[in-house]
């Protein structure tokens, strides 16, 4: 297994921080991730299932079979200023501390979250929408992405991006925001856990540069270390604009694809080039130093 360099220079990269499971709302189970990994050549991966850890254990036992590496991890949900914003937590120490709780009481958060979204979802047309989703979602927390599956099986709109666009996105009569903590007590609980806070995806907010500069700001001074300087394809330039912004406020890089399902633009390990940077990756932070070295292969 390749030991992860201190820079972006040099060799392409198989790292990738930032996926999905059907422990969440993945298509593929956390066995079946990995194994895609592996067959793509990666050699260091988080699995980042929304608010929980259940499918890191599995995902490391085939790991081990696949000469691959996994670092625990998790996105979590938080609220600033009014937006909807996501926190990548790794964790090589796992679910310890503060997160427990916090992890116990995303989930509640989530079921209620879930009766508000099928209530305002009811009212312009989706039929029994919670017992719907909860039939697709099985026993895992419901998320945004289960009632867009069921809104295009009942012919609400044509594909996903449409129930996003017309009803879940930001802003939509789908999008429900109150019942999450808000971003310092999500910090709070990655770093009681031994773990690295990294802010997901911040070109996706789609804020003016003034605004993410101040969301960078109060993020580390939570506590926050890192960001994702590359999250699945970007524009170039912004993300080398997001580069200096990250070198502005001190803070690492980290980079994912945020895959979901096979089939789609997106597959482990594909995401926009890094650009050229002095920013540091964010697997040089000494939290994650033995993960770096061994990984769960020791």
């Amino acid at each position: 297994m390749p030991l992860l360099p201190e820079t972006f220079e040099g060799d392409a990269l198989s790292v990738d921080l930032h996926m999905h499971s059907t422990a969440s709302d993945g298509a593929l189970s956390p066995e079946e991730l990995v194994r895609l990994c592996a067959e793509r050549g990666l050699s260091h991966i988080a699995l980042t299932d929304h608010d929980t850890l259940d499918g890191v254990e599995d995902a490391q036992k085939e790991a081990r079979q696949c000469g691959i590496s996994v670092l625990p991890a998790t996105e979590l949900s938080a609220q600033w200023r009014g937006a909807n914003i996501h926190v990548v937590g790794l964790l090589p120490s796992g679910a310890v501390g503060t997160l427990v709780e916090g992890l116990e009481s995303q989930s509640r958060a989530r079921n209620t979250r879930a009766e508000a979204i099928a209530k305002r979802l009811e009212k312009v047309g989706l039929k029994d929408a919670l017992a719907k989703a909860h039939a697709r979602a099985g026993e895992r927390p419901l998320g945004r992405p289960d009632f867009a599956h069921v809104m295009v099986e009942d012919g609400l709109v044509p594909d996903l991006a449409s129930a996003f666009k017309k009803y879940l996105g930001n802003g939509k009569v789908g999008d429900v925001k109150s019942h999450w903590p808000y971003l310092s007590e999500v910090v709070t609980w990655i770093l009681d856990a031994g773990g690295v806070a990294v802010l997901a995806h911040p070109l996706r907010y789609k804020m003016t540069r003034r605004k993410r500069g101040l969301l960078l700001d109060e993020f580390r001074r939570a506590g926050g270390q890192a960001a994702e300087l590359v999250s699945g394809y970007q524009n170039p330039d912004a993300t080398r604009d997001l580069a200096r912004q990250l070198q502005e406020y001190d803070l690492l890089a980290s980079l994912g694809s945020d895959f979901h399902f096979p089939g789609g633009p997106l597959a482990p390990g594909t995401m926009s080039p890094i650009p050229r940077t002095a920013v540091a990756p964010v697997w040089t932070h000494e939290r994650l130093a033995q993960w770096r070295r061994q990984g769960n292969m020791a």
